[in-house]
């Protein structure tokens, strides 16, 4: 799962940054308006953290061009402004969620969370194949009840999977949801986190299969 945060802060961006990278997300920060609309538009990310107080252009009109151009992704707005109708304004505008400074991360995590599996198309903080159940609360996997050790990266694919579980996801994709700016991530890369997960994956009956041109496919044995 791949982040925007849209913060001049830097303060309060370094630890929304943080919070999200411990969190299991590639996380990407601008800190203006019109860089952050660029951004968004561009369409490689699953979920936006967006301060509505913005030089160059603000946030609310950063949210309405987004909206105007059919871009559905979830938007958290994070705003100093706290009367009714500001935050009526935010949410007519087309945000997601409002959290007004100062807020707890968190609260902010968990609203992450459950905007993401929204997404998805599921509610559960649960995500199940076969035998495999992943706690995204938790960030724990569980393999026939036995806990499955897995790396941060072999957990962010795994996760990438399952929220796409029946679908067909590409390296391209995998790449976007794990890397950051300033990160690097080979298709090499991707094929040997892979291979380590179908290795620990199959003895439970849960196979990742090789679509030839295509990518990746998580389904039940």
């Amino acid at each position: 799962m791949r982040i925007l945060i849209v913060e001049d802060d830097e303060v309060l961006s370094d630890s929304l940054i943080r919070a999200m990278a411990a969190a299991g997300y590639a996380t990407d920060h601008v800190a203006d308006g019109e860089q952050a609309l660029a951004m968004l538009l561009d369409g490689c990310y699953d979920l936006a953290i967006l301060d509505l107080s913005l030089p160059r252009l603000d946030g609310l009109m950063v949210l309405r061009q987004l909206r105007a151009a059919k871009k559905s992704l979830p938007v958290i707005v994070l705003t100093a402004r706290d009367s009714v109708n500001d935050r009526v304004l935010g949410l007519d505008f087309g945000a997601d969620d409002y959290l007004t400074k100062p807020f707890s991360l968190v609260e902010l995590e968990a609203r992450v969370r459950a905007l993401l599996r929204r997404g998805q198309g599921g509610g559960a903080a649960t995500l199940v194949c076969g035998s495999l159940e992943f706690d995204s609360v938790g960030r724990r996997v569980t393999l026939a009840g036995e806990p499955a050790e897995l790396s941060a990266r072999e957990l962010a694919v795994l996760e990438t999977l399952l929220f796409r579980q029946g679908k067909v996801v590409s390296k391209e994709q995998l790449i976007e949801s794990l890397c950051a700016w300033g990160e690097e991530v080979t298709p090499n890369a991707i094929e040997v986190y892979m291979h380590r997960l179908r290795k620990k994956l199959e003895p439970g009956g849960v196979d990742i299969r090789t679509v030839r041109g295509l990518g990746y496919m998580m389904d039940k044995v």
